[in-house]
């Protein structure tokens, strides 16, 4: 008795086993996320990054190369694959979109190996636009029910708020890309007031190095004609 009593208590519990196993959901990995960065790249270096990427996606890569002289660096970018997609030599910036994207790790790499000298101040940016986001947005709605009396339909507070999201990441990036432009700017104005100062001085040492030396061939005229007068 004692031994039907534990068999089937353990068949209970095989029972409440599997029932957890067939109502565990798998979650989705969440959708990769737009991002920036900026790097400094010396000279005669070549640095790689790695980004995931979900399958049927889009992703667009903007670069600008924001500091250094010339303002000029090697770019590639290659699939999950090793398949090179985009192979640029000697660009200031570029913009390059990959659609649809392959599931994997996406590689891009920044070459500075034709200088030996000059550093490079490097800004890129990562977009995403997943087409699985429509799908995931689409969870909330079937459980609320639209009433039919109501005179805006969830549909389309959905799409207004969906639009206005767009809108405000599209704002985002544009301000990064602004900002990017103006770090740019300002180091080419830093170069060149540097350039100013040099050669201003260089000049002012010649000035008064000429002006010395006439002083000093006056002087010496003078002298020699004191002296012959005596």
């Amino acid at each position: 008795m004692m031994a039907a009593t534990v068999a089937r208590a353990l068949w209970l519990l095989s029972l409440v086993g599997v029932a957890t196993a067939t109502t565990t959901t798998t979650t989705k990995p969440p959708p990769p996320q737009d991002g920036e960065f900026t790097f400094l790249l010396p000279a005669g270096r070549r640095q790689c990054f790695y980004q995931p990427a979900p399958v049927n996606a889009s992703l667009e890569a903007e670069y600008q190369v924001i500091g250094g002289a010339g303002l000029d660096v090697d770019f590639t970018l290659e699939s999950p694959l090793g398949v090179l997609l985009i192979n640029e030599y000697r660009k200031s910036d570029g913009v390059h979109t990959v659609e649809p994207t392959e599931a994997g790790d996406y590689k891009l790499c920044f070459d500075n190996s034709f200088s030996t000298i000059s550093e490079k101040l490097v800004f890129f940016e990562l977009i995403f636009d997943s087409l699985q986001d429509d799908e995931e947005g689409d969870d909330w709605a079937e459980v609320v029910e639209p009433e039919e009396m109501l005179d805006i339909k969830i549909e389309d507070i959905k799409e207004s708020i969906e639009m206005m999201k767009t809108r405000l990441e599209r704002s985002i990036q544009v301000l990064t890309l602004l900002r990017a432009f103006e770090a740019r700017d300002r180091n080419l104005q830093e170069d060149n007031l540097d350039r100013v100062n040099f050669w201003s001085a260089v000049n002012l040492g010649l000035l008064l190095l000429v002006a010395f030396l006439q002083v000093y061939m006056l002087k010496s005229l003078f002298d020699e004609k004191k002296s012959l007068h005596t």
